[in-house]
């Protein structure tokens, strides 16, 4: 790349007024890729826009509400990058992009209505606004959506669309139900990861690689290379629910704490509880006592947030984030393959 090529695709990145993600930034220096992947993010929003409309105006305020409050599209630019890696960005590669946010957009009304949360991405959740009746009815009107797009492209898509679907499921009734019986609790915290965020993720790698008609071999590395940082990004994000301003992530802090649901650093500590660490039973006391008033998460938030605990759950982020650069090691050398590298080491690198 030479320099005088690299300020054209930073211009055309600025007159899209889109910040990438953290990770990606090394995207807007390749004066071919760069322009490439501007462009196609700039067109998925417009069809967001387009997909996600409805006659009815009550489901159509309803479904545009989490969309209009932003998000990072991670997953549809990590369709764009695995389309990049061995192939080409095309139209269907543009609508498999939109398909997965707005499969990823239906499961947070979802979400929100079994975590009863009251923000999600600084704004009022559906649930708060609507009621959790109408809030999960448009989580499901989204979803429709995303399959009719979907069944547009092929029995394979489809058949994509429909595993991570039963996938997304799987991981909220695992985390719901509990581990079963005599079942390790890391285990069983991993298989709810691995459903709820791991299998979305993936989806985003193998649509757009196969869309691109990349090879099955790069299919499925970058499938995998999905599944793993999408576990990865999901163990971040429970690390910095209690290590970082709920501001800055524009989700309430500590919601997991206070219903009670397990994530890496709690079911660390219970082991460390189970030792005898006085330390970590001093928390468990702070967790387990009535965290129904802000001040009383917020010191538990603090406690849990400040204990040793939390460097043992960022050594286990790490290791997942290295088993996900793996899995493309031997994929040839690109800026798209180099994004995918970079955004891996973001995902615990980063503020929410």
């Amino acid at each position: 790349m030479s320099e005088t090529n690299a300020p054209e695709a930073q211009d055309f990145l600025g007159e899209l007024d889109f910040k990438l993600p953290a990770g990606f930034e090394l995207i807007a220096a390749d004066p071919k890729l760069g322009p490439q992947i501007l462009s196609a993010l700039a067109r998925i929003e417009e069809r967001l826009a387009e997909a996600i409309a409805q006659t009815d105006h009550l489901a159509d305020v309803a479904s545009r509400h989490l969309l209009l409050a932003g998000g990072k599209r991670v997953r549809p630019l990590l369709t764009l990058l695995a389309a990049a890696v061995d192939g080409e960005i095309n139209d269907d590669v543009i609508e498999a992009a939109v398909i997965v946010e707005l499969t990823h957009l239906a499961t947070l009304y979802h979400d929100d209505v079994m975590d009863d949360a009251p923000k999600r991405r600084g704004v009022d959740t559906a649930q708060m606004i609507w009621g959790n009746s109408v809030a999960i009815l448009t989580g499901d009107l989204i979803f429709s959506r995303a399959s009719l797009l979907v069944s547009a492209l092929g029995t394979r898509p489809m058949r994509i669309q429909a595993q991570t679907f039963e996938r997304l499921v799987l991981g909220q009734l695992y985390e719901t139900t509990g581990p079963r019986e005599g079942q390790n609790i890391l285990d069983h915290y991993i298989a709810v990861l691995e459903g709820k965020t791991g299998s979305l993720i993936a989806a985003s790698g193998e649509y757009g690689s196969l869309l691109s008609g990349a090879s099955e071999e790069v299919i499925q590395k970058v499938a995998a290379y999905g599944e793993l940082v999408g576990v990865a990004f999901q163990l971040a994000d429970d690390v910095i629910d209690v290590t970082s301003e709920g501001a800055k992530s524009g989700k309430t802090q500590g919601t997991d704490l206070r219903e009670g649901v397990p994530t890496l650093p709690t079911i660390l500590l219970d082991r460390m509880v189970a030792e005898g660490d006085e330390s970590a039973i001093a928390v468990r006391a702070k967790l387990d006592a009535d965290l129904s008033s802000d001040e009383a998460l917020a010191e538990a938030v603090a406690a849990l947030g400040s204990h040793e605990v939390i460097d043992r759950a960022w050594q286990i982020t790490y290791d997942w984030v290295d088993k996900a650069i793996e899995a493309i090691a031997d994929l040839p050398e690109s800026t798209a393959k180099a994004a995918l590298i970079s955004f891996a080491h973001a995902v615990v690198h980063r503020e929410g």
